[in-house]
């Protein structure tokens, strides 16, 4: 794969890269179905001899099992992979998630040292912040976080789900790197918040995750049934009746779109999110979605396709919120 440039602060990755939080499940179960390590591992190395060598994790994610799966699954190859981890969630000394956002110098300092552990490396390539601590200003937790790209233990930095004023205000402190929001055909939330226009502005990254709408977008969701039990997305809005069957029906004209050029809607959407500088890190365990996805960087469309595509689903469409009403009030 051609590589680009991730922001203008010199880090350089593929146009897509590989979420890995699905890979392993959660304390209260897995959020995307069961886990399978050994079909994750062939993942991640497939997705290297395919040249998508740039990997998203958090000490979230497990916790603290998602960068120790990576850490086995890269073994001796660190120097091949570029490493995104995440910090904010507070996680206790058991390894236990507290559900508050901490953002403290004090925090970072334990959150850094604790995922360069479990990652088993000695720098991390893009550090995010996961998501804003409102009792910490942000210049704290960027102050905090530029003194580990002095040391040596961070190669660039990120912020997560953040509004325009608050990447304004950290861009201040220290160059920022990239900006990891949702984003997808079904959640342009950062778009209708000039949080694009910022970004641009300031010459910073942008990497989508959930881009195929958490897996509306893949086509392989007809019911609520063909989610697993304990999946978490039985609970957010956009799965919920009064938006599933709208939804549906948007897939399906996507679907649509996408036969007429023999590729699939998860392609489609994917090539729709790269065509617009953005870098997608779709999530999957499985090697055959992988080739898939990553297949999507060959694809151009043209300014009539990106119209069509947009027509489909016009900036503003209510597909459901992405979250609970707890996670959405932890947004900036």
């Amino acid at each position: 794969m051609e590589k680009i440039k991730l922001g203008n602060q010199g880090l350089i990755i593929p146009p897509i890269g590989l979420g890995c939080m699905g890979m392993t499940g959660f304390e209260e179960g897995n959020m995307y179905g069961a886990a399978d390590e050994k079909e994750a591992i062939q993942t991640i190395h497939r997705s290297l001899e395919l040249g998508g060598n740039f990997l998203d994790t958090a000490d979230l994610y497990g916790p603290l099992k998602n960068e120790q799966l990576i850490a086995k699954a890269i073994g001796n190859d660190r120097n091949k992979y570029i490493l995104a981890t995440k910090f904010g969630w507070e996680i206790d000394d058991n390894g236990k998630v507290t559900w508050a956002i901490n953002g403290s110098k004090k925090y970072i300092k334990k959150a850094v040292e604790r995922s360069l552990k479990n990652l088993n490396t000695d720098y991390i390539d893009l550090y995010y912040m996961h998501r804003l601590d409102k009792n910490t200003p942000i210049e704290e937790t960027v102050d905090a976080m530029s003194d580990l790209v002095k040391e040596g233990k961070v190669g660039y930095l990120g912020l997560s789900e953040v509004s325009s004023e608050t990447i304004k205000r950290a861009h201040k402190i220290h160059p920022i790197t990239a900006v990891q929001s949702e984003y997808s055909l079904f959640e342009r939330t950062a778009e209708e918040r000039g949080v694009l226009k910022t970004l641009n502005e300031l010459e910073i990254g942008f990497v989508a995750y959930s881009p195929l709408g958490r897996g509306f977008l893949s086509g392989q969701i007809r019911s609520i049934d063909d989610l697993p039990e304990n999946d978490f997305r039985r609970a957010i809005p956009r799965f919920q009746e009064n938006y599933f069957h709208k939804n549906i029906e948007l897939v399906k004209a996507i679907e649509n779109m996408a036969e007429e050029k023999n590729i699939n809607s998860s392609q489609l959407a994917l090539a729709w999110i790269i065509s617009k500088g953005i870098v997608p890190i779709p999530g999957t365990k499985r090697r055959t979605y992988l080739e898939q996805n990553i297949n999507a960087t060959t694809l151009e469309l043209s300014s009539a396709d990106l119209l069509k595509l947009e027509s489909i689903v016009p900036l503003g469409t209510d597909t459901g919120a992405p979250y609970d009403e707890f996670s959405m009030g932890l947004l900036d």
